[in-house]
């Protein structure tokens, strides 16, 4: 616990600042024009486009009809998303990215953004005991750090009269993701207390649910790295398959349960003081509001002890295979009914075994949620949980391992008909940059990452001895530390046990010395004389 506090304490110090804030995009004056054009400061222009990096243009949307699972329009800020809030916003160029195109594209570096590089996701459990515990520090900066760049709306478009009267509020920038996660999958709020819609989620069960999760590790992955400056860290994953229980819940990772409570963390883990945002979704659905980022309690989690009608188990190798074996991206209404569909599968609407859709019970993606029996089990609220970043990492490994081995055109994916949210051209709401859902249906080695199991055995075994050495590397001191002081503790032990025998020997002497007569043996009794001898002080 020292270490990773010393950890935190060098990561907070080192911490570059970043002065360019979409603060800029919310003022009553930009709500107003609809123009979120923020200037970069590397040349102060607008998008940066002194320099190249972007433009200020029209947000064109996909005019393509959607599925009739939303029976609604004009009724929800995230419809056509951005255009309910801007209408306006940078396009960046070449390898440049950001709200203001101030920042590098996934899988590029360096300060124009010329260096290409594949970062690696390993499994958590390949970490040595340094990178678990700067993970681990990480994530605890992030929670504890306001976000420099972003804030929350804590209320609707409606609600700010149309934006003459903005309502945002600060937000760390793990709890960003926390309430970017809830804002995507909320319940439609009609107007009025209790008036909702609850078959709607634009970020799942429909075809954007994987490219949706994508783009958030990703943009997640990248603000840990601005925050810290550690522009190498990637995000680790946990392989479930075949797991019989939590494996990753354990004090030096994400938490065991507490002796006191077996709903709450226990308090060897700084995820026990951790706090939880936008996890009342039934008190928001009767006020008919929106979360507003307060703090509503601890995280909670007990895994294993969930609704056994909802699902068995966590998933294992053979559903995973099955999984991969479907063909098809998605099927029929592309929602949870979808037949022999792998998104729906893998999310966990179809049968694992049968790939039939709307299964009684969930697999897959959905099971391990209902599996963690806490904060994780609601799906507005379940990024709260740190292990949805490793679970999601793995479910994403999965939809790569599908990609390569299915190498599917960009028309296998929905242009129309999808639920809301989801159809290809659609930008994927809450995020600012926009990102289209039909540019995430690639291979990841296309944004610059790979996970370490789908390596060649080659680079596997490279990644294994690196991993190896890095623990020997931090070993090593310990080690050294070790056999130094064994030496000198046997040497210790070497010198008293020489005073101990000779001190013994002197004792022997002396009583023997102060005998009357000297101890004989006779040679006419005993043979020789070899065989006796006349002991002498």
């Amino acid at each position: 616990m020292r270490l990773l506090a010393l950890i935190i304490l060098v990561v907070q110090l080192l911490k570059p600042a970043y002065q360019q804030f979409p603060r800029q995009c919310v003022t009553r004056e930009v709500l107003a024009s609809k123009e979120c054009c923020p200037i970069w400061e590397g040349d102060g222009s607008a998008c940066g486009v002194r320099s190249g990096r972007g433009v200020c243009q029209d947000v064109v949307v996909s005019e393509e009809p959607n599925g009739p699972q939303f029976p609604f329009e004009g009724i929800d800020d995230r419809e056509r998303w951005p255009l309910v809030f801007y209408n306006r916003t940078c396009r960046c160029l070449q390898n440049y990215m950001g709200y203001n195109c101030g920042e590098c594209s996934f899988g590029y570096f360096g300060p124009n953004c010329g260096e290409r590089r594949e970062s690696i996701r390993r499994n958590v459990f390949q970490l040595s005991t340094t990178e678990k515990q700067k993970f681990i520090a990480y994530l605890n900066l992030a929670k504890n750090t306001v976000s420099q760049d972003y804030v929350i709306t804590t209320g609707t478009y409606s609600e700010m009269n149309n934006g003459t009267n903005p309502l945002f509020r600060n937000v760390s920038v793990y709890d960003l993701f926390v309430w970017m996660h809830y804002y995507v999958s909320r319940h439609a709020l009609l107007g009025g207390t209790s008036n909702i819609w609850t078959g709607v989620d634009f970020g799942h069960w429909a075809p954007a649910f994987l490219p949706w999760h994508r783009v958030f590790l990703l943009r997640w992955e990248h603000e840990i790295r601005k925050l810290t400056g550690d522009f190498s860290f990637t995000i680790p994953y946990w392989d479930w398959r075949d797991a019989q229980e939590c494996e990753v819940c354990t004090d030096d990772l994400v938490g065991s349960q507490s002796r006191l409570d077996p709903n709450l963390i226990s308090p060897s883990s700084v995820f026990s003081s951790w706090k939880v945002i936008c996890s009342r979704a039934p008190e928001y659905s009767l006020r008919g509001v929106l979360c507003d980022g307060r703090e509503e309690g601890p995280l909670l989690r007990n895994p294993g002890n969930h609704d056994r009608n909802l699902t068995d188990e966590l998933p294992t190798s053979a559903e995973v295979d099955f999984t991969l074996s479907l063909s098809q991206y998605d099927t029929g209404p592309m929602d949870r009914t979808a037949n022999m569909s792998f998104r729906n599968t893998l999310e966990g609407f179809g049968n694992p075994r049968t790939g039939l859709g709307n299964s009684p019970k969930l697999g897959m993606h959905a099971a391990l949620h209902v599996f963690m029996n806490g904060s994780m089990s609601s799906v507005q609220g379940s990024a709260n949980d740190p292990i949805f970043i490793l679970h999601h990492a793995f479910v994403d490994s999965i939809y790569e391992q599908w990609l390569r081995r299915h190498q599917p055109e960009r028309s296998h994916y929905p242009q129309a008909n999808a639920p809301i949210g989801h159809n290809s051209e659609y930008y994927m709401a809450p995020f600012l940059p926009l990102y289209r859902n039909i540019d995430y249906f690639l291979s990841s080695k296309e944004m610059g990452y790979e996970y370490s199991y789908l390596r060649d055995p080659g680079q596997r075994f490279v990644d294994d001895v690196v991993s190896y050495l890095e623990e020997a590397r931090v070993l090593w001191p310990w080690l050294l530390g070790a056999a130094v002081l064994g030496a000198l503790c046997s040497a210790a032990m070497a010198v008293c046990l020489a005073k101990v025998s000779k001190s013994m020997w002197r004792r022997r002497s002396r009583r023997q010395g102060s005998e009357k007569q000297p101890l004989i043996i006779s040679t006419d009794t005993e043979g020789s004389s070899s065989s006796y001898r006349t002991m002498r002080p």
